[in-house]
């Protein structure tokens, strides 16, 4: 199916440009998100109409996503999940968790505007893509820790923290030979 773009869409065109797509995708999400048409003549002098006002919104809506990205840029946001002794989490953090934690930051993003190429499984700082317009994105560092104790320590070194010092010391006291009240 050939479209008429109405926004960057990224590996596939500039607004204006006339592209051939798969029709599912043209259907399912380039025309009910509108941003996109079928390129018919009317369609065609429809855009070229609207294209000055297009490209004017385009133009102010990519001025105020690099603001914010300016101001996000370096974020580094703590998400604390349970994990294992190697520092394999109990579940994942997905881009629902990383919006989430970005929005308490106070920043004001959609959860589809994060970019996971997969679920984050591990503990550790872990950059992640957040897109703000189809022409500006910036990365935000997501912090992994199973507490803020541990966040703070792999903020500082960049490492992840597999064992807790709370930890370290309850093994340290299973360590020791159990004494019975009688042999004392």
């Amino acid at each position: 199916m050939e479209i008429v773009l109405l926004q960057r869409i990224e590996k596939l065109g500039q607004m204006g440009d006339v592209v051939r797509v798969r029709d599912g995708y043209a259907r399912n999400f380039l025309l009910p998100q509108k941003k996109a048409l079928r390129a018919t003549k009317e369609n065609l002098a429809r855009f070229e109409k609207e294209r000055v006002h297009l490209e004017a919104r385009n133009l102010e809506l990519r001025k105020e996503a690099e603001a914010v990205a300016v101001k996000m840029d370096g974020l580094l946001v703590v998400v604390v999940r349970q994990a294992g002794d190697t520092g394999q989490l109990y579940g994942s953090v997905n881009n629902r968790d990383v919006a989430a934690a970005i929005i308490e930051a106070g920043y004001s993003i959609d959860r589809r505007q994060v970019e996971l190429g997969q679920p984050i499984k591990v503990l550790g700082v872990t950059p992640v893509r957040v897109i703000l317009h189809p022409e500006v994105a910036v990365t935000v560092n997501i912090n992994i820790a199973r507490s803020a104790a541990d966040a703070a320590q792999q903020a500082a070194t960049g490492e992840a923290v597999f064992e807790s010092e709370e930890e370290a010391v309850v093994n340290d006291e299973d360590l020791l030979p159990a004494v019975e009240d009688d042999e004392l």
